[in-house]
């Protein structure tokens, strides 16, 4: 039988030794190479190894010096053999990897990075973390269910010519003018896993399922909004940022009046009136905080100030009459010919869902290292379907 001990400090010393190679990438601000990567995963695959096996050395000597006590009694009993559980896998370094590297790894009781903060002696159950980003597009676009998993919307592309001034008998000119088009939505999917180990599911003083189950949708509306916004309509929606002949081409920019590297006051009044005045009443004008840093400061011809807070408890703050969002995905720099705001009437941004956020929990497939997975996935696809309610705010 192996020696624990040395099988601990083989454990210990591979783990040094990823540590010290993690810590030389980040003092060098660079990422793994190749090779370093195949190591790393080698490194991570013996020390989940090693760890799967001490664990099972120390469950065979505690049940030894267990029977070892038990007196013999007169007629000894027919002993049933134990299972011993596989354990989790308690060695890798994941989630150290995950945030300094992008790597995926599994959510762990033992390591404190991976989950072992939430298990200690005493705990409140509360959990410190970061604000979460607001989300918009998906409240205030047009959500349709689309069933068959597609959805084509037919567009009218162009009117008729005006009427004909004409006799009493006569029915005009024939239009050749009026033609129609279709908007199209193709449900895309969208994916995530994670896996918690289930010493972390049954020890932790706060929710931990409940916990990944919270974060994994607000991840996936932090993806959608992403791409409700940038998303170039390649595998994910088209965003209003995106100039496409199939959502806003560049007849929907404006930049007139804007500074290579900031809005003006004249820039964003020359924006709002190139939406018509029909689009206002449900109109926003949405960009990134730095784009309202500068337009805080921004005053009329009489000094004052165009930014008007709201009036009353639960109103938005205004600009030029306009309610704001600061969403924190917009493009934010400001650089000639850049993106930086946008105007516009989200009804007429279309999401069609093909697959609402489900999540499925896997107990059997990761039973071999005592885990538990999860797994979350949407199908969904987002456009603007009529350009003229959105104008771009571009710098000169």
């Amino acid at each position: 039988m192996a020696d624990i001990n040395d099988l601990r400090r083989e454990r210990m010393a591979l783990v040094e030794d990823g540590r010290s190679l993690l810590e030389a990438v980040e003092a060098e601000s660079r990422a793994l190479t190749d090779e370093e990567k195949t190591n790393d995963d080698s490194r991570a695959d013996r020390i989940a190894e090693l760890g799967g096996t001490i664990d099972r050395l120390e469950r065979q000597e505690k049940f030894e010096s267990e029977i070892s006590h038990v007196p013999e009694p007169a007629s000894r009993p027919v002993v049933e053999a134990r299972k011993v559980e596989t354990p989790e896998d308690n060695a890798q370094e994941a989630f150290g990897r995950y945030l300094r590297l992008g790597e995926t790894r599994a959510l762990s009781a033992d390591l404190d990075v991976e989950g072992g903060y939430t298990v200690p002696d005493t705990f409140r159950n509360e959990l410190i973390k970061k604000i979460d980003d607001l989300v918009y597009i998906r409240q205030a676009a047009t959500v349709i269910s689309a069933v068959q998993g597609s959805l084509g919307i037919p567009t009218l592309a162009n009117d008729p010519a005006d009427s004909d001034w004409t006799a009493e008998l006569a029915t005009g000119g024939t239009d050749s003018t009026m033609s129609f088009g279709k908007r199209e939505l193709n449900p895309k999917p969208l994916a995530k896993k994670i896996k918690v180990s289930n010493k972390l599911l049954r020890a932790s003083a706060i929710g931990v399922e409940a916990l990944v189950r919270d974060r994994l949708a607000y991840k996936f509306a932090i993806t959608e909004e992403k791409a409700f916004l940038t998303g170039d309509g390649s595998g994910q929606p088209l965003g209003v940022f995106t100039a496409s002949a199939a959502g806003i081409s560049t007849g929907r920019d404006v930049s007139t009046g804007n500074t290579i590297s900031s809005v003006t006051f004249d820039g964003l009044i020359n924006a709002l009136y190139t939406l018509k005045a029909a689009y206002w009443g449900g109109a926003v004008l949405l960009g990134h905080r730095d784009l309202f840093k500068q337009v805080r400061k921004l005053k009329d011809g009489d000094g004052q100030y165009i930014w008007q807070p709201g009036g009353q408890a639960g109103q938005p703050d205004r600009v030029l009459g306009v309610p704001f969002i600061m969403s924190e995905y917009a493009p934010n720099t400001f650089a000639t010919g850049n993106y930086v705001g946008i105007i516009a009437n989200f009804e007429h941004y279309y999401i069609a869902d093909a697959l609402q956020l489900t999540l499925q929990r896997l107990v059997e497939l990761y039973a071999e290292t005592n885990q538990i997975g999860f797994i979350g996935r949407l199908e969904t696809d987002g456009m603007p379907v009529l350009e003229e309610a959105f104008v771009r705010i571009k710098l000169a």
